[in-house]
């Protein structure tokens, strides 16, 4: 279950630095030794241990010890500092939510159910469109029109380019939801609402891939997917 970090002044100061928040995401991913870190973002080991121990201290990651050789007894040498992300949720920051948009959105539709006579779920689907597509009028691409609404998008797989030389294009997977609380909570009717905001984003960056509904366990229950597929 997720708690609030001890100390949300300094975790939110801690990852003001890019290097700290890239450090945390990969942290967030697996446990990761200092080495690993370094040569992963391409700094100093001095450096990443730094930032690494400023985050532990933040209360956002957690540290143990262990001998990744396998072997232990004399000659085993000594277990190495790994770092994980601790089972806390940084408000709105890390892991990013919108707990506000989802608010607006559900006061907007119980309106809209109230004037037209609707069932709320049907407005609240309207609503979560029609901002999708506000959003994604002002991004350059599906890409970061997900990643401004914190959904964190991620390749799944290249698909090749077509006969007349376009570039090729990707499915994603959206490793966040930003209202994942509320998700939790009342999944129907949050994820109907999730699809349609991402449709409306897609819609609007004029992304020829087609949202949908693919539930999995630590992520957003919609995907991204080549029409047809």
């Amino acid at each position: 279950m997720s708690t609030l970090t001890p100390n949300r002044a300094e975790a939110v100061a801690a990852l003001a630095d890019p290097q700290r928040r890239e450090l945390y995401r990969l942290a967030a991913e697996r446990p990761i030794g200092r080495a690993e870190a370094a040569d992963a973002l391409g700094m100093p080991r001095s450096t990443a241990a730094v930032n690494l121990d400023r985050l532990a201290d933040a209360g956002l990651l957690t540290v143990s010890y262990e001998r990744r050789s396998g072997r232990t007894g004399p000659g085993a040498g000594r277990p190495a500092k790994l770092y994980r992300a601790a089972d806390a949720e940084l408000a709105a920051t890390i892991p990013e939510r919108h707990y506000e948009l989802a608010g607006e959105l559900l006061a907007a539709a119980a309106e809209k159910a109230d004037e037209r006579g609707v069932p709320v779920r049907d407005a609240l689907d309207t609503e979560a469109f029609t901002a999708g597509a506000a959003i994604g009028a002002r991004c350059a691409d599906l890409e970061e029109a997900l990643t401004l609404c914190g959904y964190a998008p991620r390749a799944k797989h290249a698909v090749a380019p077509d006969s007349a030389g376009d570039a090729a294009s990707v499915d994603l997977v959206l490793e966040n939801c930003p209202f994942h609380t509320l998700a939790t909570r009342h999944t129907a009717l949050i994820c109907g609402a999730n699809l349609e905001l991402v449709k409306g984003l897609a819609t609007a960056t004029d992304d020829a891939r087609t949202p949908v509904l693919a539930p999995a366990a630590g992520g957003c229950c919609v995907e991204i997917r080549q029409s047809g597929g």
